[in-house]
């Protein structure tokens, strides 16, 4: 049996025989804030007895010159004697660490009074031998985690003898972060009797790099069982953990380098993320020739070369490594290292005595002194390169690590840059294609809305800003006869430069049928057949180009400035919405009808009447499918900005655009809001004519004396001419009612109506034909003459320009 209660489990006491380490603590300005029990056994001190006074007054002498440990270093150990409370001194090793943590800083103070010497075997010599020079780093702790035993390659670790830190915990030989993980790892051997393994990464004394350490910890028990300390091994991993980091830092390259088909965001990806990893700081310059996706330069270069900085980041805020600020543009001389640089072929480390870096120092003076006030030592310049031709060159500085670039990372460099320079090249083709699909489509849209008297316009036009490019999004607003204006807008399936040919297609057939006066559904049955012949046309599914199906879907609207009359029709696309005058916003009920390109199947019109100061908003589904919330959502969020008021169409344009795509838009977007208004009475004249051939003779006047009443009575003999041959033919040949109507627009516009479908032919008259020659004589003379057909009836109407007159 033990005494005191003692089992064979229980440590022996003072089994390796370790005494308690004297430790105190100070706050920055010396006063002693800690003393522990080993402090008061060696000195006698009490700690109600020392804590608050200054530390320098326990001490039995003045302390040495070189001994102010509390006014500047982080660390000092030297020889110290202490007055202990009988009044003798007590003379021993000091040891002081200042502690910076998140409430300020403080200092450690560990004193190493004489002891006896460790217990040793028998036949330790061997054992001692194998201990001292093992190829790691080897310690032996007791149970109260307190130094036992220590090899030579944890004493050069730590900068303490054996004798010095014996009897000290680990954290107060070096206090450090990791050795607090350390002695929690040590606990919990004690606790669970298990080996604990873990990996630190820190600077030990000597050296000025931190390096990766892989820690062992296991119990040692006596030859009872009785757990006695713990053992401490540890090796130097720092080549095996520097390797792993580059091949994460490889593996993370391939994942976020080259997600963005931008060339700006993918040399910030490079920089973001090799700092603070790998450098201090990066710094990326491109050819200007670049920007918008230019081409690549086709043999070496001659002269000057314009680079622009498109990326950079650093370590420190505001990046003071460069005056040259992201976006800004240099023009090296073609003699300077910077320009040969962009002609290298793999990547150079250099110093910065390097002649190289001296012939750049003296072409970039401001820059290079910016670099040595940091501290700069090492550089490493790869050029970007893909396909044998330079894009640019980047720079990867150290200043703030000690350690230079290595050869290792020479090599990762070179890896980065060339997989960065690969996506940087895509992303420039991609611009490239882009610009060009963006610009075609833009070209084939409406370069300005004309300036209409029934409706005030404003429209927008966002391409998509996806990988799949521009879409066939597209809209226009069309004069009618008759002072009636069109509006239409449409949206063709796909994306590229196929889907913005087939839209600039639809919109020369949609202006082509407007211009021959159809109704909306008749308009968007005859799109119909040409969708569906666009279709037939089309490559084969096998075919080397092919496309495939041709789909769209069409608004297509017609607004009377006279009757306030609105006439709609819809091919598959969005319900139009009306704000009305007294802030109310509606969407139109307007029949579905199938998507253009299916055919047989019938589309229905509707007519409504918009009171003037009506807004009529037309859009493609973009504007409603946007990347939150299901289309539903969005179609009820549109209300909101369109319901509230603004000084103009435009400002109403960009008020629903900032409302609906306040990001990044994954579709194109077409929009377009149009004003009503009305033609005032005064401006409008109407005569119903009798059929009776006596009844031209009337109208001429009647028309005369409404040109002298609108003072536009130079206009009155061709207008009288046109008169009498339009109502002449609408009695011959048509049917009653027959109709005159005078409108003063922006041309002079007479119309005849009768109920007949027959509408007359131009022709050349012969010799001795009696007619044929009236309707080339209105043609001749005025600007613009046609028909349009109505459910029941036609409209003959003939145009005079009024542009020269206020």
């Amino acid at each position: 049996m033990t005494g005191h209660g003692a089992t064979s489990k229980d440590p022996p006491a003072d089994a390796f025989g370790t005494a308690d380490v004297a430790t105190a603590t100070t706050d920055k300005q010396g006063v002693v804030t800690g003393w522990s029990e080993g402090a008061r056994r060696l000195f006698g001190h009490r700690p109600e007895d020392v804590v608050g006074r200054p530390a320098v007054e326990l001490l039995a002498e003045d302390a040495p010159a070189d001994g102010a440990f509390l006014a500047g270093q982080p660390s000092w150990t030297g020889h110290v004697a202490v007055r202990h409370r009988d009044g003798h001194p007590v003379s021993g090793e000091l040891l002081a660490h200042r502690r910076v943590g998140r409430n300020g800083s403080d200092w450690l103070l560990v004193w190493d009074a004489a002891r006896g010497p460790a217990q040793r075997a028998e036949d330790g010599v061997p054992i001692e031998w194998c201990f001292s020079q093992s190829p790691c780093i080897l310690a032996i702790f007791d149970t109260d985690l307190r130094y036992v035993h220590t090899n030579a390659d944890e004493e050069h670790a730590i900068a303490l003898t054996g004798d010095q830190v014996r009897g000290m915990r680990m954290t107060e030989a070096a206090p450090h972060p990791a050795c607090e993980r350390i002695e929690q790892a040590m606990r919990r051997v004690l606790e669970t009797r298990e080996r604990q393994y873990l990996e630190v990464y820190l600077r030990v004394a000597g050296e000025r790099r931190q390096h990766a350490w892989a820690i062992h910890l296991a119990p040692l028990n006596d030859p009872a069982g009785r757990l006695c300390g713990v053992c401490f091994a540890a090796q130097d991993t720092t080549e095996q953990y520097e390797a792993r980091q580059r091949l994460l830092l490889l593996n993370e390259a391939g994942k976020h380098i080259g997600t963005s088909l931008d060339v700006t965001v993918t040399t910030q990806q490079l920089a973001d993320l090799a700092v603070p990893r790998l450098a201090d700081f990066v710094a990326v310059d491109l050819l200007t020739g670049l920007d918008g996706g230019g081409e690549l330069p086709s043999g070496p270069m001659t002269g000057p070369v314009t680079m622009r900085r498109t990326a950079q980041r650093s370590i420190l805020p505001g990046a003071p490594e460069s005056s040259v600020g992201v976006g800004e543009t240099t023009t090296p001389a073609v003699s300077s290292p910077a320009a040969e640089w962009l002609g290298a072929v793999a990547p150079a480390i250099y110093q910065m005595t390097d002649p190289a870096l001296a012939r750049w120092a003296d072409h970039e003076p401001v820059e290079a002194a910016r670099l040595r006030d940091l501290g700069t030592h090492s550089v490493i310049v790869a050029p970007l390169r893909t396909r044998g031709v330079g894009l640019g060159v980047a720079f990867f500085i150290r200043h703030r690590r000690p350690e230079p670039f290595q050869r290792d990372d020479l090599l990762l460099v070179e890896e980065l840059t060339a997989r960065a320079a690969v996506c940087i090249d895509n992303a420039r083709r991609y611009t490239r294609e882009r610009t060009t699909a963006v610009t075609f489509q833009r070209s084939l849209l409406p370069w300005r809305l004309a300036e209409q008297t029934g409706l005030e316009v404003a429209s927008r036009y966002l391409p998509a800003r996806t990988e799949e490019g521009v879409g066939g999004d597209w809209f226009d607003v069309i004069p009618l006869s008759g002072a009636r204006v069109a509006l239409v807008i449409g949206s063709v399936v796909g994306h590229g430069i196929q889907a913005s040919a087939t839209m600039g297609q639809l919109r020369t057939a949609v202006r082509t049928l407007a211009d021959l006066d159809f109704l909306p559904d008749e308009l968007l049955t005859h799109l119909d057949d040409v969708v569906i012949r666009l279709n037939a046309e089309a490559p084969t599914a096998s075919g080397p180009h092919s496309t495939g199906d041709v789909g769209a879907t069409c608004l297509y609207a017609i607004y009377d400035p006279v009757s306030r009359r609105c006439s709609l029709a819809r091919a598959g696309h969005s319900l139009p919405v009306v704000r009305r005058p007294d802030g109310t916003v509606d969407f139109l009920d307007l029949p579905s009808g199938p998507p253009l390109g299916l055919g047989n199947l019938p589309f229905e019109a509707v007519e409504v009447e918009l009171p003037e100061g009506s807004i009529l908003a037309l859009y493609t589904d973009g504007l409603i499918e946007g990347n939150a919330g299901d289309t539903g959502e969005k179609v009820d969020l549109l209300r909101q900005p369109l319901a509230q008021p603004a000084e103009s169409l435009e400002a109403v344009c960009d008020t629903v655009l900032d409302a609906m795509v306040p990001g990044r838009s994954e579709k194109d977007i077409a929009l377009l809001l149009a004003r009503t208004r009305v033609l005032p009475a005064d401006r409008v004249a109407t005569w119903n004519i009798p059929l009776d051939p006596i009844a031209v003779a009337g109208a001429r006047k009647n028309a005369f004396d409404q040109l002298a009443a609108w003072g536009l009575e130079e206009f009155a003999f061709i207008t009288e001419l046109v008169v009498s041959e339009l109502v002449t033919n609408a009695i011959r040949y048509g049917a009653p009612p027959i109709r005159l109507r005078l409108i003063n627009d922006r041309s002079l516009i007479c119309e005849v109506r009768d109920n007949s479908s027959t509408a007359p032919h131009l022709k050349r008259a012969r010799v001795f034909d009696e007619g044929g020659r009236g309707l080339l004589l209105v043609a001749q003379l005025t600007q613009r003459w046609g028909t349009r057909h109505a459910r029941l009836g036609k409209t003959i109407w003939a145009e005079q320009d009024l542009s020269g007159r206020p």
